[in-house]
């Protein structure tokens, strides 16, 4: 199942409305064309994805910034999780409970990690995103993102624009 999840989706807590529309499309094409998504699905655009990739039928891959054991999940997630679409993921331990911002850092190094591509849709300028991408990079690793004033600081660190196209058939069933 992880190796079919091989795309990493990231995007940081405040997203410019200039991207959330540019989101929401490839999200909506991630989904149609069953690409596997990885990702802690944690910030509100995150979230957004997260929906949007379950009414679909392509993989998932969730790595919340806490502990998996005893965790109550919505109806959606135990049927994705049946359907044997939705992966849940933690490199924490069962007394982790509460997330914090050092386990939301630690969930991002292992999501980026286990990825084989990042897709980073905004990362703000000298924020915790953004310091993840710098090393992404020293990795060889690709890291895609949109063409936008936003993601200028993405794309001087190494960061690649690709259409909607090149993205969603990055890890798809297509190939």
């Amino acid at each position: 199942m992880l190796d079919n999840c091989r795309l990493a989706l990231f995007c940081s807590i405040k997203c410019p409305g200039e991207l959330i529309l540019k989101l929401f499309d490839l999200a909506k094409e991630l989904r149609d064309r069953e690409v596997g998504v990885i990702s802690g699905f944690h910030a509100p655009m995150d979230k957004e994805c997260f929906d949007i990739l379950l009414r679909g039928k392509g993989p998932i891959a969730w790595c919340p910034a806490r502990s998996i054991e005893g965790m109550r999940l919505k109806p959606e997630y135990k049927k994705a999780i049946l359907e044997k679409r939705l992966f849940i993921l933690s490199p924490f331990i069962e007394n982790k409970r509460r997330m914090s911002a050092q386990m939301a850092e630690k969930r991002n190094d292992a999501v980026a990690t286990l990825a084989e591509r990042l897709f980073v849709a905004y990362a703000s300028p000298g924020g915790k995103i953004e310091h993840l991408c710098r090393f992404v990079v020293t990795t060889g690793k690709p890291i895609y993102t949109f063409e936008s004033s936003h993601t200028q600081n993405l794309l001087n660190l190494g960061a690649e624009v690709a259409t909607i196209d090149e993205i969603a058939s990055v890890g798809g069933r297509s190939q």
